[in-house]
Order: structure tokens, then C-alpha cells, then sequence
């Protein structure tokens, strides 16, 4: 659980004031939230950059600097990179959804907005995020198979010695994976784990996200197997 008493930051970036003054008035109202604004990519990139929020609810289609523009620069900033990121979108298309999880986005709401769901992702995602790492590190801080090691304190890669970056939800799907090496995991149980049981995400990002991890494995990719009709297995042989 996320640590009680504790402020959490989060910025919220929308073209249209009415939604970034409803959501501001909402999650101030749990006590636990301090918001900031912006109405614009730019603007809030520089608050990002400057605040450090614990969480960026990020709006998509906003004139100049769109939200995937925005995020693409948040996540290539080594200060900003592990932020995490919220969509909001009024499009009900699922490729901008996957394009938004593709770019490390942590969940994705559809317009018009709840102000009461959006404070439920909120929560979820300020949980997952500030609750897992003494998770991990419990489980299984550092891994080696052959020449792949993952390093959970350090949130490192390597490969060969090489230094592999591997951003937020590709580096927990590959160490859930290779904890449970030999094992064949499904679509659900790798959502349920690496997105949380109580948010929405489509199987197919789980698709594209073995798919981004494999890229990057290099001599190590045939080793993560598609298990037809059941899902995915890291294997030892």
C-alpha cells in the first residue's frame, strides 16, 4: 500500500480549464493529493521538469505539443523518465491506446471523464508505483540467466556486461517472466501483475510489449516463447 499521510504531486495537463479546475477540485478533496496545472504540452513539460510530480495525468489531443509528443519527451529525460503518465483521450480508438502504452504510459481514460474513476486510477497507479519496489526486492532483487542479469535496486539490465535500458513495464514483464522462467503465463495473469487487477487494459498490450521486450534481447529473444492460445513462457532450455 502507498504510505498513509504522505502528499503525492500530480500534474494535471489539459487544453480545457473546466477539466483541469474538476479534476484539481476532486483530488484535492482526498487529502492525500497536491495538484498542479497546465493547459498546454509546453508549459507542462517545464512544471515536469521543474516539480518532479509523483504523477502526470496527461491529456492527448491538445494543439502544438500533443500529449504523445509530451510524454515521448518526459520519458527520453532521465529526471522525468519514471514518472508515471495517464492519458486522457477523447478518442475511443485502440490504437491510440496502444500507442500511449507503447510510449510507457501507466493507464489510459477515456473522455468524458469520472472525476471519481480518475481518482480510483490515480490511487491505483500512485500505489502500484510507490508500493513495488520493496515488492520486487523482497521477491527477487537480482536475477542471472547466463550472460541476462536484472538487478531490481538498480533497475538495470545487462546483457554480455551491456547496459540494456528496458523502460518501466518492459523491465517488470521481463522479471516476471524470468522469475517464473519454465512456466507458461497467461495474457491474464501477466495483466493482473504487471497493470494491476483493477484497471483496463486491452490483451493486445501485453502483445506489444513482449514484442518491444524481445527487440532488445538480443541473442536472448527466442528464449521468451509465444505459447499458443495459453501465452507466454520464458524457457530454460
Amino acid at each position: 500500500m502507498a504510505k498513509k499521510n504522505m502528499t503525492y504531486r500530480i500534474l494535471v495537463v489539459d487544453d480545457e480549464k473546466d477539466i483541469v479546475d474538476i479534476l484539481k477540485y476532486n483530488l484535492e478533496k482526498e487529502n492525500e493529493f497536491e495538484v498542479l496545472t497546465a493547459l498546454d504540452g509546453r508549459e507542462a513539460l517545464d512544471i515536469a521538469v521543474t516539480e518532479k510530480p509523483n504523477l502526470i495525468i496527461l491529456d492527448i489531443m491538445m494543439p502544438g505539443l500533443n500529449g504523445f509528443d509530451v510524454c515521448k519527451r518526459l520519458k527520453a529525460e532521465p529526471t522525468t523518465s519514471k514518472i508515471p503518465v495517464i492519458f486522457l483521450t477523447a478518442k475511443e480508438n485502440e490504437i491510440d491506446e496502444i500507442i500511449g502504452l507503447e510510449l510507457g504510459a501507466d493507464d489510459y481514460i477515456q473522455k468524458p471523464i469520472s472525476p471519481r474513476k480518475v481518482t480510483a486510477r490515480v490511487k491505483s497507479v500512485i500505489r502500484r508505483t510507490y508500493s513495488e519496489p520493496d515488492t520486487m526486492v523482497k521477491a527477487d532483487g537480482y536475477i542471472k540467466f547466463k550472460n541476462l542479469e536484472i538487478d531490481t535496486i538498480a533497475h538495470c539490465v545487462k546483457i554480455d556486461d551491456e547496459e540494456i535500458f528496458f523502460p518501466k513495464k518492459e523491465f517488470q514483464l521481463l522479471h516476471f517472466l524470468l522469475s517464473n522462467r519454465g512456466k507458461v503465463l497467461s495474457r491474464d495473469v501477466l495483466l493482473n501483475q504487471i497493470w494491476g487487477e483493477n484497471i483496463y487494459v486491452v490483451d493486445r498490450t501485453i502483445d506489444v510489449h513482449v514484442a518491444k521486450v524481445r527487440e532488445k534481447l538480443g541473442e536472448y529473444a527466442d528464449y521468451l516463447e509465444t505459447i499458443k492460445g495459453l501465452g507466454y513462457r520464458f524457457n530454460n532450455e
